[in-house]
């Protein structure tokens, strides 16, 4: 396993946790993108790059800007909009370690940001051989909106208290570059993204960065075998969100939506030689189809 700095931007890197194969350039890879506030070290991204590598992957589990403690390799906070961070891992694992076929699977945020770099990409990525999102946030308006509802305030608490004290971490990295005073009368996500992650973005308010940076408006432009799982009972990820009509005409993408699996869990009991971890299962048996492991 090995610890790499990726280049992102001029200014900015991103710290990925690489398990390679023992000729990395002759098997193909996997990026794994976590969701807010998650990491390299976050259960599902161990649990799916334990099962992608003994099915013979390289892994790559790529930390959002920020994320894993790595506050001080940007100036930048980190938003949902930023899918050119995951091409420029791509780009980098194409360009400098000879791998020649890649997918991308995030979770939640970063499924998003999987399912909108392949829409931006469109056939212009030779190397990208499919994409898959679990519970992606493709309209991140109603998913901010469903979040503040009362009845998630636990998970709504749980994303301000870590958001905040990014904050706080970032401004004593880079001082005066953000007016922590603001922070106080702050209560919920929307009131957090207007006043810092849309203008550190450049987007005009958080409305026009929910608006910008949902991949529903690129989903008819993927050109590549792309799996999405979401659940009916998602309490954050409505299901009304995925009815949208370049997600259910694209060819290319199956989408899968269970009665139940709430967020990013999908647990099952075992059976026959699963475990139980259903999405999980369903997104390795999705890239040994894609790809056969000789």
């Amino acid at each position: 396993m090995e610890e790499r700095l990726f280049q992102i931007d001029p200014q900015s890197q991103t710290k990925c946790v690489c398990s390679w194969q023992q000729s990395r350039c002759d098997a193909p890879a996997v990026i794994l993108v976590h969701g807010l506030e998650g990491c390299h070290e976050s259960h599902y991204m161990r649990g799916l790059a334990h099962k992608a590598w003994h099915a013979g992957f390289n892994v790559v589990r790529f930390n959002q800007r920020n994320c894993a403690d790595t506050e001080h390799l940007t100036p930048t906070l980190y938003n949902g909009g930023l899918s050119q961070d995951i091409r420029a891992v791509a780009d980098e694992l194409v360009g400098k370690d000879g791998i020649h076929a890649i997918w991308i699977v995030g979770f939640s945020m970063g499924g998003n940001l999987v399912l909108k770099m392949a829409g931006e990409a469109k056939d212009a990525f030779p190397a990208l051989q499919g994409v898959a999102a679990v519970c992606p946030n493709i309209h991140p308006a109603a998913c901010v909106a469903a979040l503040e509802q009362p009845r998630n305030w636990i998970y709504h608490e749980h994303f301000m208290i870590k958001l905040k004290a990014r904050l706080e971490r970032k401004a004593n990295i880079f001082p005066g570059k953000w007016d922590l005073s603001l922070c106080k009368h702050i209560r919920t996500m929307s009131q957090f993204d207007d006043a810092y992650t849309a203008p550190d973005g450049g987007y005009r308010d958080a409305a026009d960065y929910y608006e910008q940076s949902g991949s529903r408006h690129v989903l008819a432009h993927i050109r590549v075998p792309t799996l999405v799982i979401t659940s009916h009972d998602d309490p954050f990820i409505p299901i009304a969100t995925f009815d949208v009509p370049a997600l259910h005409n694209n060819p290319w993408i199956r989408l899968i939506t269970p009665a139940h699996g709430g967020h990013c869990g999908f647990l099952q009991t075992r059976w026959n030689s699963e475990d139980g971890h259903w999405a999980e299962n369903r997104i390795i048996e999705f890239l040994r189809a894609g790809f056969e492991i000789r």
